[in-house]
């Protein structure tokens, strides 16, 4: 099985460093042809604005809703989770809503937890693991709205924070920036039921 990790600006490396340590393939996808085979995708962390530019320039947009369609997995984290959104909320009022694939029932407000210098790690009890898991929140947004088809499968101070809806995933915080790798094994095991 191989997984991919969206690799236009971000977080990428740090994913691809997690999944390797699981012994998953990995490949960078920066073009419509690098999600060929690929059992599920990663959308990091990084600046949604700038992803969002980035995906229109290389073409992405069409061929990662292609991409769910057709029964790969997808995870957002941090700005990945805000690209996969319904609605995002948050932005500047003097700009147009931020585009967004639309493959995940939820409403996230950007940057919900303040700036750089208001970044945290808490514990976290997510749903399917046994013990807290080491989250860190920077920049992060939060998940203001649930649709009815999307389990809440993690808060922090009454917000939510990590959501699934059928094979995509959502975390408002940064799981590749600890030595964890539960949720990404998480992740492998929703991307492994991929079947080619």
């Amino acid at each position: 099985m191989t997984v991919g990790v969206l690799a236009l600006q971000g977080a990428f490396r740090e994913h691809r460093q997690r999944l390797e340590q699981l012994g998953a393939g990995v490949r960078e996808v920066r073009l419509p042809a690098d999600l060929t085979g690929l059992s599920g995708l990663i959308l990091p962390g990084g600046e949604s604005t700038t992803m969002v530019r980035l995906l229109g320039e290389y073409g992405l947009w069409a061929p990662l809703r292609d991409f769910h369609a057709s029964g790969g997995a997808l995870w957002g984290t941090c700005a990945g989770a805000i690209l996969l959104a319904s609605e995002v909320t948050g932005g500047s009022p003097s700009l147009p809503p931020q585009p967004g694939l639309g493959l995940l029932d939820i409403t996230v407000q950007r940057n919900a937890f303040g700036r750089q210098a208001d970044s945290f790690t808490a514990p976290l009890d997510v749903e399917g693991l046994e013990t807290p898991f080491p989250a860190v929140f920077i920049r992060a947004p939060v998940i203001t709205r649930v649709g009815e088809a999307v389990r809440a499968l993690a808060q922090v101070g009454g917000q939510t924070v990590h959501v699934q809806q059928g094979r995509v995933l959502a975390s408002s915080f940064h799981p590749e920036l600890t030595n964890d790798t539960r949720l990404h094994r998480l992740f492998l095991a929703l991307a492994g039921e991929r079947a080619y």
